[in-house]
């Protein structure tokens, strides 16, 4: 399904609904948004959500109150994290755990079950936002919502970062979540072309005018993702992919991100705002593959991709129903080899937070630390391999 793109000049003030009389007990955890039906169709989708979904998180939030009585406080520190396993939300959890919170983890059914959540002292709950069905019974108890989820390479964008999210915050404003942490993209707003960048600027209007308590927390880019984009293919002597694009992203270390977002968290005066994490330089494709040659001491097989073929590819898909969702993921591709920086000024963000720049780990460090330990790693199986082959 082709999408339509939203424009972000647009008014969409989001109405609540009303609790009936025998609900007024109820009205600080039940008035539920309404389905976002014309932010849906404006998006291409279709109202996201049924009348019987939002009847259901009334009933469980019904449920919850007579279980544990009205009014009954709930431990600021009990928190869900969504998307508990990706880069960021391992991160997040781990984290958390380490300052003292009771950590709730909402995953999806898989094969290979997240054990190493529980192995950290983490609760793991099954559920999925593509089956909003599902997501009720995880807020159970729960204050904080975090949440770092996005969909797989392999799903629609729309199912998760848009049907499952606006299922997520319409049942936690019907559960009486306090306080919501959303993670967005910077400059999410001057790309509505982008299909996933506007769905994440949706997503914060959706939340913000939803009412409840929130942080929304734009990122640049993540450190974690260069190992295997860069590092690693460099080490193996295998090819990296490359641009000719001049795009500059200031990359950031994932636990500088969760540090600070639970620095946020406690500050009250962090209510309802927009922040931007971004790390202390903004780097190319170039000079990363540069720095990761210099740290790993050897030449990198560099196979550079011009923009004009990304931009082809695009409008090729772009014929076929099919392959739609791989165009919708070529123009965020697109977007990222394009003539733009990401990155912003930190020292606002630094003062409201009481955190030393020095603190935060540069690109530099964060890859010297990798190279270092893998390479004596290296060192080492090589040692031991020779050792092994004497033979008496």
């Amino acid at each position: 399904m082709k999408m339509a793109l939203l424009n972000p000049n647009l008014n969409l003030r989001l109405p609540l609904t009303a609790p009936s009389q025998s609900q007024q007990q109820l009205s600080w955890r039940c008035n539920v948004a309404v389905a976002p039906t014309n932010l849906g169709t404006r998006l291409g989708f279709g109202s996201p959500l049924s009348t019987c979904f939002r009847v259901r998180c009334n009933a469980a939030a019904q449920a919850v109150n007579v279980a544990v009585g009205s009014g009954t406080p709930v431990r600021a520190t009990n928190i869900l994290v969504v998307g508990a396993t990706g880069t960021l939300g391992r991160q997040i959890v781990r984290r958390a755990l380490d300052e003292g919170y009771d950590v709730r983890c909402l995953v999806r059914p898989r094969p290979a079950p997240a054990d190493f959540l529980r192995d950290w002292g983490a609760t793991v709950v099954n559920a999925d936002l593509s089956k909003p069905e599902t997501i009720p019974a995880t807020l159970v108890g729960v204050h904080t919502v975090i949440d770092c989820a996005t969909g797989r390479p392999e799903e629609p964008i729309k199912t998760v970062d848009w049907e499952g999210k606006v299922a997520l915050i319409q049942c936690a404003k019907a559960m009486g979540i306090q306080k919501y942490i959303f993670y967005s993209i910077h400059n999410c707003d001057k790309h509505p072309e982008v299909p996933l960048m506007e769905i994440k600027y949706c997503t914060e209007k959706f939340l913000r005018d939803s009412g409840i308590n929130h942080i929304t927390i734009r990122l640049c880019g993540f450190m974690q993702g260069l190992i295997g984009q860069y590092a690693v293919p460099i080490l193996e002597e295998k090819s990296v992919w490359g641009t000719d694009a001049p795009t500059r992203i200031a990359y950031m270390d994932t636990q500088d991100i969760a540090r600070l977002t639970f620095i946020a968290l406690r500050n009250e005066k962090m209510n309802g705002k927009l922040l931007t994490f971004a790390g202390p330089r903004a780097w190319t494709t170039q000079e990363v593959i540069t720095l990761c040659e210099r740290l790993a001491g050897q030449d990198a097989n560099v196979t550079t991709v011009p923009v004009s073929i990304l931009r082809f590819t695009r409008q090729l898909t772009r014929f076929f129903e099919w392959t739609n969702d791989v165009a919708d993921r070529l123009a965020f591709s697109e977007v990222l080899t394009s003539d733009t920086v990401f990155s912003v000024p930190m020292g606002e963000t630094y003062n409201l937070l009481g955190v030393d720049s020095k603190d935060i780990v540069t690109l530099e460090k964060y890859l010297q630390d990798y190279f270092t330990n893998i390479l004596k790693k290296l060192k080492d199986l090589k040692a031991q391999s020779k050792q092994t082959d004497i033979y008496f």
